[in-house]
Order: structure tokens, then sequence, then C-alpha cells
């Protein structure tokens, strides 16, 4: 229930107007690391120095060949995932260009199990928890899918629309972050998980796009064990039916680290054959900086402690402010993340007003309405605050004004 009685609007203008003034550019738009986590990674700069240094069990990865990417690189990421390596193909950089060409793959030429390729087909759907990640949305959109939302809670999506969606054989699938999902930075519940898993299509194709963005990303508090979603969907017979994508974006070098997608046998096998007209290997070299640098799951999470004591003061004031200055107005409500990059904050009526007097005052965010398919809020609730890249100091005078313009925001809609 909003209680407004302690604000004074004059007052709360002549806040905000104050830092207005002060002509400020702040940045809480992407959850992009600050320079403090870039330069965690300086020893991959030099770590491949000399030409003997570039050769991995036999494989000189310099040269072209191993489509697949490093067999080093893929016992990493296997062992990070939970999954067999031969499971895992290692790439390029950008994992969200592994999905857009999974689902550019499904138009063009149909996935495994499709019956034709998709662009043949019309009327086609995908499922979208939300609030949710909008490059995710906008991949699907850009392919002309119909984006459903299917409401998040604090265990996952909603699985009862969820199954009772899946029964359309236009449904051809959905898009999912299990583990600090972004925005609001939940984990899905195991019970949840088992029901994904345990899933029943009606169309043979449908694709579960499981992007375990996060999946050695705490920030406050020890590391998350988290099941291997291949091994379930294999085990409910579904082995077929997932993607799951992953990169080091957000342990190394964002523009620079190494991404992955693993999938069952079956579909690498075909995968391959369609890739393997599209290029001839990844960058090898970078995979190799990347085995060299991070070498196995238990260094990689001890290095992600790295990362957490400078992401947990970050978030700890952005709580903290929240906590301070608008729970006691009710006018607001938000999850308290243990990891990942976000923090949703869920202000009914408030979020596009904010997100406007956030960007008067100089404080770039991403665009209220995002986290949901088409860039539409139905209820104009959702802020993505992303603390990750100002330094701290910029981010308490990134707070100040976004606490000043949700608390002038609810005296306008209170007017």
């Amino acid at each position: 229930m909003a209680d407004l009685s302690g604000l004074v609007y004059e007052e709360v203008k002549k806040e905000y107007d104050a830092w207005k003034a002060q002509n400020l550019t702040l940045n809480m738009a992407r959850g992009k690391p600050g320079t403090a986590q870039l330069d965690l990674s300086s020893e991959m700069l030099t770590i491949l120095s000399n030409p003997a240094d570039c050769k991995d069990e036999g494989v000189e990865a310099r040269n072209y060949g191993e489509l697949t990417g490093l067999a080093s690189a893929k016992r990493l990421f296997a062992e990070i995932l939970g999954c067999r390596p031969e499971q895992v193909f290692a790439a390029g950089n950008s994992s969200l260009t592994l999905m857009y060409d999974t689902v550019a793959k499904g138009m063009t030429h149909g996935l495994l199990h499709s019956e034709r390729p998709w662009a043949k087909e019309e009327g086609l759907k995908w499922l979208c928890p939300t609030p949710g990640y909008d490059r995710h949305f906008t991949i699907t959109e850009s392919f002309g899918f119909e984006l459903i939302s299917v409401p998040m809670d604090a265990n996952g999506p909603d699985m009862d629309m969820v199954e009772e969606l899946i029964k359309d054989p236009k449904v051809k699938g959905m898009w999912c972050v299990p583990k600090y999902s972004n925005p609001s930075g939940i984990i899905y519940s195991k019970e949840v998980v088992h029901r994904i898993a345990a899933m029943k299509p009606a169309a043979p194709d449908f694709t579960l796009m499981w992007d375990n963005a996060y999946c050695v990303h705490e920030f406050d508090g020890d590391f998350v064990p988290f099941e291997d979603i291949l091994s379930l969907c294999e085990a409910a017979g579904n082995a077929d039916m997932v993607f799951e994508f992953a990169s080091t974006s957000k342990i190394t070098l964002p523009g620079a680290g190494v991404a992955c997608f693993a999938c069952s046998e079956a579909n690498m096998a075909y995968m391959k054959k369609l890739l393997n007209a599209q290029l001839i290997s990844f960058d090898k070299l970078n995979q190799l900086r990347h085995v060299r640098f991070l070498k196995n799951k238990a260094n990689t999470i001890e290095f992600m402690k790295k990362h957490a004591a400078i992401m947990k003061p970050k978030f700890d004031l952005v709580i903290d402010r929240l906590e301070k200055e608008i729970a006691p107005l009710g006018i607001a409500t938000w999850e308290r993340p243990k990891g990942g990059y976000f923090v949703a904050v869920a202000a009914p009526g408030l979020a596009k007003r904010t997100w406007e007097l956030c960007k008067e005052a100089g404080v770039v965010m991403t665009n209220a309405g995002a986290p949901y398919p088409y860039g539409k809020d139905p209820a104009d609730s959702v802020i993505r605050v992303a603390p990750s890249l100002p330094p701290l100091e910029e981010l308490e005078k990134a707070m100040s004004i976004f606490c000043v313009s949700l608390k002038l925001a609810a005296l306008e809609a209170a007017k």
C-alpha cells in the first residue's frame, strides 16, 4: 500500500532539479563489467607469448580446423555446465550470435526434427518468460514470431501456463535464463526446472533456448550448484529439445570472450553439418587463452570471487538505497539477488515516467518496457537497474537520482 504522506512535492521537485542542474552523465543501461573487473583478466593479453604456446594437445591453434573448437575448451565448458565434452561446441566471443544463428537455422533449414524450414510455416509463436532479456525477444521478433508473455515469479516461469501453451504446434520454443534470471535475479526452482525438462510440446521441433549466462556469477555467498538441463531432458525423453548457451563474457573480457552451445549428440551432428558450410573454425587462440587462464571449474569459481568483491558493494549500495528511501513508501518492490547483474524494480504505473526523469537528469537506463516482448510492459512496472559499470561514487549519484525520480513520478501520479 503506497504511503506518500511523508513526501512534499515541492521538496522532492527541488531535490530533483538540483541533481538535474549538475548536468551529469551516468550509465546504468546495460550489465557491462566495470574497468576494475576488466583489469582482473589482464594476464590474458600476454598468456600466449611465443609460437610454442599456441599448440594445444597436438593442435596448432593459429591455423584452420577444429570446427567444434579445441578439445580443452570443450572440456572446460562441459565441466562448468555439468554436461559431456562431446555435447559442447566452443565458438567465438558471443553467445547471443549463437542464439540468433540457431533460430536462423530453424528458419532457413529447419532444426533436427522440423518437418520443413520454419520460414515455410505461418503463425509461429515463441514463449517469453517475463520480465526477461530484451535481446532474446528481439531475436525471435526479428524473424516474425508472435511473442507470448509468460509471467515469472520467484520460482521461474508459470509452468501451468507453459504446459497449456505448448499444446499448440505453432509454439516453436521458449527463452530461459535459469540462474540469476535477467533482470529479476531469481534462480529457477528445482520443480520448475524438472517440469521444463519433462515438457511434451506438440511441435516436434520445439526448442528450449537455455541461456545459462550467469552459471558461475555469484557475488554474495558461495557458488550455487545447478542441475544439468541436458541430462534432465535426456532422462525425460527430450534429449533433442534443448540448446544450452554460455560464455565467458562476464568472466573474462566481454568483447573478447568465448561462447559455446551445448546440445544432444544428435543435434550436434546436425548442427555440424549446417555449420560446416558456414565456417572453417572459430578463434582457437582465444579459446586457448581462456583454457590457460581459467584452467578448470574450481579455478573459475575461485576467480569469480574477485568479481564478487567488486560487485557486492555495488549491489549492497543499490539495495540499501531502495530499502531506506523507497521501501517505506510502498511504491515499489524488488528481489535481493545473490548473483547476476541486475536488480529489477517493480513500480506499477511508474516505470516509464521514472525512466524519463532519470534520463532528463543524466542517468542512462535500459528503456522502460524492455524486459517485455515488443517493449510493452502491460503494467508499466519494471525498471532494470544495472549497477556493474559505474564506479561506486558514480553509482551513489545515479541511485540518488533514481530514487528521487521514482518519488517524483509517484507524486505526479497521485495528483
